[in-house]
């Protein structure tokens, strides 16, 4: 099953990439707020930081619920809720704070970049290439 990374560069932007379970096995079992480094994905020179993530549902990870899965919690603000007026209080279902088997999307702060791009420039010549050339001779006569 391939994991979604999204990295978030300090430019503003994010770029998301998928990576399989080697990589995932060094992820597993680290809490939202710690420090990688980048060798550990195959990204040389770069720090990371966990800042979010979501399960194989879409239920997003909260800092502050100290799990591995799933709670249901009375919370006011904060990730996961839309605000429905002042001190209301509503029950969420929301995942813990630690990267488990069923997370499906990691975020990640770049706080320091390597030397190599996340973002990958576009290539005029790999475009032309894989482009197929309009043929007169490939087209069906309409009828």
């Amino acid at each position: 099953m391939p994991y979604k990374i999204v990295f978030g560069l300090k430019n503003g932007k994010s770029v998301q990439k998928e990576f399989g379970d080697e990589f995932f096995s060094v992820l597993k079992g680290k809490r939202l707020g710690d420090k990688l480094k980048g060798e550990d994905l195959g990204l040389a020179g770069y720090e990371l930081e966990i800042t979010g993530g979501s399960d194989h549902a879409g239920f997003p990870m909260r800092k502050d619920v100290d799990s591995a899965g799933r709670k249901r919690i009375l919370a006011i603000r904060g990730v996961g809720l839309k605000k429905l007026g002042k001190g209301i209080r509503q029950r969420k279902t929301v995942c813990g704070n630690t990267i488990h088997q069923k997370i499906a999307q990691i975020n990640l702060k770049v706080l320091k970049e390597g030397s190599t791009s996340l973002i990958e420039q576009p290539n005029e010549n790999a475009e032309s290439a894989q482009a197929p050339a309009a043929d007169a001779s490939t087209e069906k006569p309409k009828s």
